[in-house]
């Protein structure tokens, strides 16, 4: 699992199709420190495996991407260059600094706006409508892998506002009206809501749950 607290902004050095599977190289000095094959990291909030990466430099690591994490996320379109946030999965030891995340991406939303404040941004989302039953007020949500705390929402869109801290040091700071970014809803909203179904009926939810 993931927190949302990103260690560090990478770098797309390599993309290579194969078949159907691309296979991503990223840049990233922190988190290749002990990346090993096997191992979870999160780009872009997308859970990934790191695999071989025989002839990859040191401060690199390898990632292969199926159709389905090119189907249902903002990966689809990574190109070399691109700047990506990182994050090593968490250590049964560690601290829970964000949120609990599983880096499976329920969706992807738009940037709609965004309002520079003295020290902080503000920014609206469009997402999925599948999805907004699950996004509340000064609840968490996971925007390409940065934990954030919803600030508004109407149904269709939501708004967070972004500290100095998450504008440095995540991509969140560099992306403009009409990027398309990846969203993780709060994991435990919908095991409470396939759990309670069967008690109290409902609408229709993900994966068939009434």
């Amino acid at each position: 699992m993931f927190t949302g607290i990103v260690e560090e902004v990478g770098e797309i050095v390599g993309v290579r199709q194969t078949g159907e599977v691309v296979v991503l190289t990223v840049r990233g000095p922190v988190v290749s420190t002990d990346a090993a094959h096997g191992d979870s990291i999160a780009v872009n909030g997308c859970c990934l495996t790191v695999a071989d990466d025989e002839g990859a430099r040191d401060d690199e690591f390898r990632l292969e991407l199926v159709p389905e994490t090119l189907k249902r996320t903002s990966l689809g379109a990574a190109a070399t260059g691109a700047r990506v946030n990182l994050e090593r999965a968490l250590p049964a030891n560690g601290r829970l600094g964000g949120h609990i995340m599983q880096g499976h991406v329920d969706g992807v939303g738009t940037l709609l706006s965004r309002t520079p404040g003295e020290r902080s941004d503000e920014v609206r989302f469009a997402l999925p409508a599948e999805l907004s039953r699950y996004v509340v007020e000064k609840g968490s949500i996971a925007v390409d892998g940065v934990s954030l705390t919803v600030a508004a929402t109407d149904g269709e869109t939501f708004t967070v506002a972004l500290i100095p801290t998450t504008l440095a040091d995540t991509t969140l700071g560099l992306r403009e009206p009409g990027d398309i970014v990846n969203l993780e809803v709060d994991v435990l909203a919908k095991y409470v809501e396939r759990l309670a179904a069967g008690y109290l009926g409902g609408a229709q939810g993900q994966d068939g749950v009434k």
